[in-house]
């Protein structure tokens, strides 16, 4: 099911063209990023999930009929954000490859370099501050702005603006390389935030959401994973700032589009913005504590449950997912 919504939104300008288009897809590749910008038939792709998501990486290109990407950025050098690539360098052409760095020890980012160079390209190293146009939309790197031993800190954080809309992807940036972007005072305000480190609790700190104030918050990560990811603490402060929240562990492939003024998204597997709003109130849930799963109290699954694991909850999700209760994969609640 293929669910619709829409949202006016405010922001910087950059003149998108009379026959213009602009869409974001956040690709579902579980515990990892990968998403497909496309602006006025020019595309880049950011991150490419891991060396398993190759296949699925090429198919969606394949599918949405990319044969050519204008940039491939590797936010950093972790397998989750490149690992995937040479699927996409397998099926498309590339004009230019950004990372954050041009060397790494790992035989994914080796493989990656390798299938780079079989088209006769190499890495480059954007800096903080340069920028750079896709069709009629302008993208801007804010980071890194210092050197940083920690990979998640080195990541390439993009900032995109389409008319009166923004996007900024944050790779798996941390408070550290927050911190930085916020001192070198670099315009964060954007319609829509692609969630740094998969919701981590040690990204998308209070003094850079308050510079960000996004509408969206989407956040890659895969339904789960042994991480804890997005933990309650990186939620509680989403839902502070009064951002909606999209997963791809419960909506799938997220696409976003602008046209310039408002943003609109459709999910692969639905979402209700009434469902949202839910978030922060009490709810009736049916648990199964076997399982350390809960349920809408409507659920076809709830039948299945053993009397003896059978359980009920009134509060908020979070609040579930705090005491280590998972949603059922089946009503998504």
């Amino acid at each position: 099911m293929l669910m619709l919504f829409t949202a006016a939104c405010v922001g910087p300008a950059a003149t998108p063209a009379a026959d213009g288009s602009f869409a974001v897809h956040f690709i579902d590749v579980g515990q990892a990023d990968a998403a497909l910008v496309v602006c006025d038939g020019q595309t880049m792709l950011i991150d490419g999930g891991n060396r398993e998501d190759s296949s699925l990486i090429y198919t969606y290109l394949k599918d949405e009929n990319v044969t050519h990407l204008d940039y491939v950025v590797a936010t950093h050098a972790h397998e989750d954000h490149i690992g995937g690539l040479p699927g996409a360098l397998n099926y498309a052409t590339v004009g230019t490859a950004l990372c954050s760095v041009t060397e790494y020890d790992s035989g994914v980012f080796e493989t990656f370099v390798e299938q780079l160079a079989k088209q006769g390209k190499q890495i480059q190293v954007p800096k903080a501050g340069d920028s750079f146009e896709l069709g009629s939309a302008k993208v801007q790197v804010v980071g890194p702005v210092r050197q940083s031993d920690d990979p998640n800190n080195m990541s390439l954080v993009l900032r995109i603006e389409y008319g009166e809309t923004s996007f900024l992807f944050t790779g798996d940036a941390e408070r550290e390389e927050e911190q930085n972007i916020l001192e070198a005072g670099f315009d964060l305000e954007s319609t829509v935030l692609k969630v740094g480190h998969h919701g981590s609790e040690n990204s998308t700190t209070y003094p850079f959401l308050r510079e960000v104030m996004p509408e969206y918050a989407v956040i890659s990560v895969g339904e789960g994973n042994s991480y804890g990811h997005p933990t309650p603490e990186s939620l509680s402060r989403l839902r502070d700032a009064g951002a909606t929240i999209l997963r791809t562990d419960e909506n799938g492939t997220i696409i976003c589009t602008s046209d310039g003024e408002t943003v609109s998204f459709v999910t692969e597997s639905g979402w209700a913005e009434e469902n949202q709003a839910q978030e922060g109130k009490g709810m009736e849930y049916v648990l199964n504590n076997g399982a350390n799963k809960f349920h809408d109290p409507d659920c076809e699954s709830v039948d299945t449950i053993k009397p003896q694991n059978l359980g009920s909850f009134f509060g908020t999700r979070e609040e579930l997912l705090a005491r280590g209760y998972s949603p059922c994969g089946n009503c998504k609640p």
